[in-house]
């Protein structure tokens, strides 16, 4: 058995009536020591587009997770990464009876490194950094790759 560590986060809404829904879907998110975020549903649900969503976090948790189990691979490989970017996509399955699920999520890693031998071991390590990142790991659905490896000086 493993480690455990504990996340926590505080929810609050309160309820007040628009014009375009019954109810507003904004609400905060608060997690000890950091900045409020302010969350609503995505804009296909009626919620604010200008706010974070459920959506938009669930994707930018795993596109962060994975960068950063890339970035300890490559290290444990003596692999130097100098630049990391990621143009990332989630698709969402919504069903007739209302309810929906990811089906994917694919990451378009564009990685630049200073060793031109590594380029092919630096591709391979994506599998070994899906394997590692805990986000990845609690998905039941394909996070899918598409990495480049560049030289950069």
């Amino acid at each position: 058995m493993g480690v455990k560590h504990v996340f926590k986060a505080k929810l609050d809404w309160l309820f007040s009536k628009n014009k375009v829904v019954l109810y507003t879907k904004n609400h905060t998110i608060t997690i000890n020591g950091k900045a409020i975020l302010n969350v609503s549903a995505a804009k296909a649900f009626k919620g604010d587009a200008a706010l974070y969503n459920p959506e938009d976090l669930l994707l930018s948790s795993v596109v962060s997770c994975h960068m950063m189990s890339y970035l300890y691979v490559c290290s444990q490989k003596g692999i130097d990464v100098v630049s990391y970017t990621d143009e990332a996509e989630a698709t969402l399955e919504v069903l007739a009876d209302g309810s929906g699920r990811f089906i994917d999520i694919k990451l378009h890693p564009k990685v630049g490194i200073t060793n031109k031998e590594k380029i092919a071991e630096a591709l391979s390590l994506h599998k070994k950094a899906n394997e590692l990142c805990f986000i990845a790991n609690s998905c039941n659905f394909p996070i899918l790759h598409f990495p480049i490896c560049e030289i950069e000086n």
